[in-house]
């Protein structure tokens, strides 16, 4: 099946084009209207082409009241110039741009040092596209490490496993489809609503090739206890000689908790844990698309999945899925390492932290929903209507807020909890104490009308949904 299907029935029209982007002579524009959906005859002026493609982005959504998407929606114009200037350099071609591969490199450095590695200037690490990329190559290692560990059974009658909570973002379960591995899931169970560690220990056996934490539920902002997953591995291993890695999908929150939760141990400091990876596109505070891979040490990535390209007279070892990408998120990484520092992190994670926490607090006073987290982990929080709310549900508070401009996601939660429903708050950078206030005013006076509606207006829940990632 293909990935974009159409029904090969477009409406043909012709685009409508204002007499004043002709410029020297309008009416050019109106009499040589490009078709929508086949290549023009001819060429456009590019004030022409830009205007028509601006003009058609006005009808997304504005990014900035987007509290859906975990993604950076606003960078330092500084930022956005250099990423301009080296939207033209390939981040694969590392022996033509040494420079760019130098700011990959110190920035895989400095994420060592920030989560602990034993030796931060010797850690092997890449960029990615993204931290799907990242689990992809992270899950790649860990199951490559299990089938050296098992030349004898695999691929003859060994099955490899991967086990982690049913909260996993849908990378995870496209990891285990596309490398043939299958996914072991610890239910959601009535208030816990991501893994249990003793539940994960009990689902491994001589054929897991790792267990993977979440540093930061997408559902509900919640940091999984990785400490406690590993003691429960330990003990597992005493038991029985299973000796499980750990791999820490911290996407968001390992860009948070090493500035705003020091004394929380998640990272490389605990030894079971062999990799990890993070968005630089999410509280990494980069526009999309960058992600990094981190191993903690060489044994933790098999020496036959890195290939080597001669770099500055050396050796520059490289391992990722995609080839050709533009060099610029690397260096707004780098950019954005160097202009905050520790203590430039720690600002901007404690400023959304506040607006996250301050927000559900006012949400939750308003008396018709219920919190389920607090945002006092992730600057994410997750909410439904209480027990005595039955005019409307949260597809409806949803679709009505969406009428403002403002984007936040309701969806049905996973296996063992079906029942519940909820909507998604993501505070980011940008997203201020005062737009915080406008969304309070937004959601105050919508509740009068759904107060007054005779029941729920969302007859399917599964289209009505706004969470995908």
């Amino acid at each position: 099946m293909p990935l974009h299907k159409g029904n090969g029935k477009h409406h043909e029209r012709p685009m409508s084009v204002n007499p004043f982007f002709g410029e020297a002579n309008p009416v050019a524009g109106m009499d040589e209207a490009p078709p929508t959906h086949r290549l023009p005859a001819g060429p456009l002026p590019p004030s022409t082409a830009y205007q028509l493609v601006h003009d058609e982005l006005m009808l997304d959504g504005n990014a900035r009241l987007n509290l859906a998407t975990f993604v950076t929606t606003w960078m330092e114009p500084q930022a956005g110039v250099l990423m301009a200037e080296c939207d033209d350099k390939n981040m694969i071609d590392k022996d033509e741009y040494p420079r760019t591969a130098e700011l990959e490199r110190r920035c895989v450095a400095m994420l060592a040092d920030l989560w602990n590695a034993p030796d931060p200037t010797g850690t092997i690490g890449c960029s990615t596209t993204g931290s799907s990329e990242a689990c992809m190559l992270a899950g790649l290692a860990m199951k490559r490490r299990w089938a050296q560990r098992n030349p004898d059974r695999y691929p003859a009658t060994a099955r490899p496993n991967l086990v982690m909570g049913i909260n996993v973002q849908v990378c995870w379960e496209k990891f285990c489809n596309f490398w043939e591995v299958e996914p072991r899931f610890v239910p959601m169970e009535g208030d816990r609503y991501h893994l249990d560690p003793q539940a994960a220990a009990e689902l491994c056996d001589e054929n897991t090739i790792g267990v993977v934490g979440i540093l930061g539920s997408t559902f509900d902002g919640s940091y999984e206890p990785i400490a406690e997953l590993c003691a429960a591995l330990d003990a597992l291993q005493e038991r029985t000689g299973l000796d499980v890695p750990v791999h820490v999908d911290g996407a968001s929150g390992g860009m948070i908790a090493p500035f705003l939760d020091q004394d929380l141990v998640w990272d490389f400091r605990l030894p079971r844990v062999a990799s990890i990876n993070t968005s630089g596109h999410k509280y990494g505070l980069v526009y999309p698309g960058v992600g990094w891979a981190l191993w903690r040490d060489r044994e933790a990535l098999p020496e036959e999945l890195v290939f080597r390209v001669n770099y500055l007279g050396g050796d520059m070892p490289t391992f990722a899925l995609n080839f050709s990408r533009p060099g610029a998120q690397v260096v707004a990484q780098y950019y954005t390492f160097l202009r905050l520092g520790r203590d430039g992190y720690r600002a901007v994670q404690q400023a959304s932290r506040d607006v996250a926490t301050g927000l559900a607090r006012r949400i939750e006073d308003l008396g018709d929903f219920r919190l389920l987290t607090r945002g006092d982990q992730l600057p994410v929080f997750a909410f439904t209507t209480a027990d005595h709310v039955t005019s409307y549900d949260v597809f409806d508070v949803s679709r009505r807020l969406r009428e403002g401009g403002w984007l936040v996601p309701a969806y049905t939660f996973p296996k063992n909890r079906e029942d519940l429903s909820v909507l998604r708050v993501v505070c980011r950078n940008g997203f201020s104490k005062d737009l915080a206030d406008l969304f309070v005013e937004d959601l105050s006076r919508l509740l009068p009308e759904l107060r007054r509606q005779p029941h729920p207006l969302t007859h399917d829940k599964g289209a009505a949904t706004g969470f995908h990632h």
